[in-house]
């Protein structure tokens, strides 16, 4: 406990202000405060002691991972559709100055003074390229700069996406008929300023310029067409330079960045939100406040399984969301997401999913129904640059007979998406269907870990637990196909010799190869032909083994048998290495994570050593994070194997995950309670506060909730006085712990059974090892079997697609939207 010293109070004196006023002062800065405390007040808080393994900055990230939306099962299958003639991938979008819309063919892309209407029934390349001469303008304005576009509202459905509106920078509006790439209207500076926004909504347009006037023109007949060179705008004042604006639930919904920012101090709960009721005239504006300060406000929309909400996507990651019925009249917020760890730079509701593109490239789809919210696909459209803009085409519907998005990022690329999702919704229901075209087979995994401590191989000498701990392990199942050790602080971790010069910092030891350390070499091969060694002992004769995976990482070290009658039944083996310590610059915590195919079953195994420190839960979470979510493998082009539409390069895309190692994670009890449970051999109350269970439990955000573990019926494995049986004794006097585990994870959970999880009793290290024992099952498809598996499915979902684009068209009918 960190001492506090005590002292009695008393007056202040003359005397005493003079000495303090006497202490020596640092540059311009007062000397640091004092406390007095009196006798029997109360002592402050102990201070948390620091471990050196991470540091503010990694705490803070991990705590902004933990709040996310669970992502372990979500599909990373771009849900690309084909309903076009030709592709879009030839339309140019520049990024930030580029506009982009489109109706079901129909695209119109703007840039500057330039205008591209494509249509891509036809052609791939534009069928009109305009700029101020060929629109006829020449005459009428010097300049110009497109700022908005939208397509007008049509009465007659085969002339919807005919006629395209512009807004430039110097106010003007014009109607264009993209099929003839002829101006049928337009109204010069009927904006005094830049028009910065514009909407179709039912049979109105509406139009917004950065000095907060409004524009609504509203066919004076019914059965008319709001065409702009007939029809009367009618004015409307809101808030000057709104940064965003967007109809959602018939009303208006503006908003501008806090002008303070997110600074430090700053209190107010903002961004600003404004919403106008513009279609009711003498409709007056109404100003809303999130339930805490958020970033500004970039995107916004309804969903149509929620349509008494509106939500809006922040920067910085977070997605508020409104009522619109209360008792008032006024949205008030209900709620706020956490999403991201980055901004959410554009949102749209489709059909009961929330989409959200982000700085990186991915459009992600949520599954808002669920508590917490569940992150159903997430996928790379474009190229890990930012996504500027994602909208639904909701005249596709008619048009294509498919529920189209598109989307635009800084990679100057347009992407066209489903909506709805459907092969994921194919693939979802073939797996349920497997047995009908796959074959099945059961192999034996032996799982063993053990954290060393720097012994050495000699070391297993003394005791019968000692030198029979490798045959006893090995024997512990009946003929194992596949056996994965791993070992950690194979090295000496504190050595700074061993572990900073020679394999961290790679000092003077390193050799000019850029090898590392004959020493460091030598401990690593020791053990590597301690097991091989180990191995050959165990097994019979006519049963030979072969290694097909073996890493190092600082004290970390794997290495994979598998049966010689197994070898051709293997392929697509990778292994790669993630470094945690440090903030991720150093290896000595991270992990080793090793995969294989077999049959048509992906495996991945890692090997880990996570964060230290009783208190630094947070920093192990983020470890294990960085193992499952990154991008660790080379892709793979045969995609059968692996799961949720990944293609091989992230751990969670694999079918089957074998997660063991020294995790670190602790038991929340005193060390005396501890210690005096394990002597009666009682465990439930320390499982009950097992970090890990813990966390497993109650924190939503835990990328190990879809993990399983065996029950804990042996005694903690961590920490003991080496070579005894004690725990430990020293001055830190650590409370014992079950740092060792070993997880698993199955698409299937019936497809792994474990048959033991148990420790050993050699005691050359301060941890105790571990083996887990597995019956696992793996598949082998069969192409001819499943196609007509795949085309009845098929059939199916373009049945229920139907009556998905009804609901969804019936829904937007009701937003005005079409």
């Amino acid at each position: 406990m960190h001492s506090v010293p005590i002292t009695s109070a008393a007056p202040t004196t003359t005397a005493s202000v003079a000495a303090q006023m006497e202490r020596k002062m640092f540059g311009a800065h007062p000397p640091p405060p004092t406390r007095t405390i009196g006798l029997l007040d109360k002592l402050p808080p102990a201070r948390r002691q620091p471990s050196g393994s991470s540091s503010d900055e990694e705490e803070e990230d991990s705590k902004k991972v933990e709040m996310l939306p669970d992502s372990s099962r979500s599909s990373r299958r771009p849900p690309s559709i084909k309903v076009h003639s030709y592709s879009e991938s030839y339309v140019h979008v520049p990024s930030y100055t580029g506009t982009v819309v489109t109706a079901g063919s129909i695209v119109a892309v703007s840039s500057s003074h330039h205008l591209k209407i494509y249509d891509l029934s036809q052609s791939d390349s534009p069928i009109h390229d305009l700029d101020s001469r060929g629109m006829g303008m020449e005459a009428k304005t010097k300049d110009y700069k497109i700022t908005s576009l939208a397509f007008r509202s049509v009465e007659r459905d085969a002339e919807r996406g005919s006629y395209l509106w512009l807004g430039t920078k110097d106010g003007h509006l014009v109607e264009l008929d993209v099929r003839a790439g002829l101006v049928t209207g337009m109204k010069l500076a009927i904006h005094s300023h830049a028009v910065t926004h514009m909407f179709r909504h039912g049979n109105q347009m509406v139009t917004l310029d950065e000095t907060g006037k409004v524009l609504i023109f509203t066919p004076d007949t019914p059965g008319v067409d709001p065409g702009l060179s007939a029809t009367q705008p009618r004015v409307v004042r809101i808030a000057e330079k709104q940064e965003f604006a967007k109809i959602l639930g018939g009303k208006l919904w503006t908003s501008t960045r806090d002008p303070n920012g997110p600074a430090a101090g700053n209190t107010s709960r903002g961004p600003l939100i404004r919403v106008y009721d513009i279609f009711v005239p003498g409709g007056a504006g109404r100003s809303i406040l999130p339930t805490e300060h958020l970033g500004a406000v970039t995107s916004g929309t309804v969903l149509q399984s929620q349509p008494g909400k509106v939500f809006l996507g922040h920067e910085g990651g977070n997605v508020s969301i409104w009522a619109l019925m209360t008792e008032d009249g006024v949205p008030a917020c209900q709620e706020v997401i956490k999403v991201s760890v980055s901004d959410v730079l554009c949102l749209e509701g489709v059909n009961d999913r929330l989409w959200a593109g982000g700085r990186k490239g991915n459009i992600a789809a949520y599954d808002v129904a669920q508590r917490p919210w569940v992150t159903t696909n997430n996928w790379q459209a474009h190229q890990k640059l930012p996504v500027l803009s994602l909208a639904v085409d909701t005249w596709s519907i008619e048009k294509l007979g498919r529920l189209v998005v598109y989307s635009a990022g800084r990679d100057e690329k347009l992407r066209f998406w489903d909506g709805l999702l459907g092969v994921d919704w194919i693939n979802q229901e073939l797996l349920k269907q497997e047995t009908k075209y796959s074959s099945f087979r059961g192999l034996n995994v032996l799982v063993v870990s053990w954290n060393l401590d720097s012994a050495k191989p000699d070391a297993l000498a003394g005791t019968a637990d000692n030198v029979n701990f490798l045959q006893d392990a090995l024997t512990s199942i009946d003929s194992p196909d596949i056996i994965a050790f791993g070992l950690q602080e194979l090295i000496d971790l504190e050595s700074r010799k061993m572990a900073a010069k020679s394999v961290l910092l790679g000092g003077k030891s390193r050799a000019t190869d850029g090898a590392i350390s004959q020493r460091v070499t030598t401990s690593y091969k020791k053990w590597y032909d301690k097991l091989i060694l180990a191995v050959r002992l165990a097994m019979p004769p006519d049963t030979p083994y072969t290694v097909i995976h073996t890493e190092n990482l600082v004290g970390l070290f794997s290495c994979i048998f598998v049966k010689d009658t197994q070898r051709n039944s293997i392929r697509d083996v990778a292994l790669t290495t993630v470094k945690r310590g440090m903030g991720g610059r150093y290896g000595n915590k991270g992990g080793i994570i090793a995969r294989m195919v077999i049959d048509d079953s992906s495996i991945c195994f890692i090997n880990c050593h996570l964060a230290a420190g009783q208190h630094h839960v947070r920093q192990r979470n983020a470890d294990l994070a960085a193992f499952l979510e990154e991008e660790l493998f080379p892709e793979s082009h045969d995609l059968a194997p692996y799961v949720n539409g990944g293609d091989g390069t992230l751990v969670m895309d694999h079918e089957i995950v074998f997660l063991s190692g020294d995790m670190n994670y602790r038991i929340d009890l005193r060390r005396d309670a501890v210690v005096g449970d394990i002597q009666k051999g009682d465990y439930s109350r320390l499982i009950a506060q097992d970090q890990l269970l813990k966390e497993i439990k109650n924190n939503r955000g835990f990328r190990l909730r879809t993990f399983m573990e065996g029950p804990l019926t042996f005694p903690p494995t961590y920490k003991y006085d080496r070579r005894s049986d004690e725990y430990d004794s020293s001055e830190k006097r650590r409370v014992p712990a079950w740092c060792d585990r070993v997880l698993w994870r199955s698409r299937d959970p019936s497809r792994i059974e474990q048959l033991h999880y148990r420790r050993y009793e050699a005691n050359v290290s301060d941890h105790r090892p571990i083996s887990s024992a597995f019956r696992m099952t793996v598949k082998s498809i069969s192409p001819e079997r499943r196609e007509p598996v795949k085309a009845e499915i098929t059939a199916l979902w373009a049945q229920k697609e139907v009556t998905l684009l009804e609901a969804a068209y019936q829904f937007y009918l009701s937003q005005r939207m079409v």
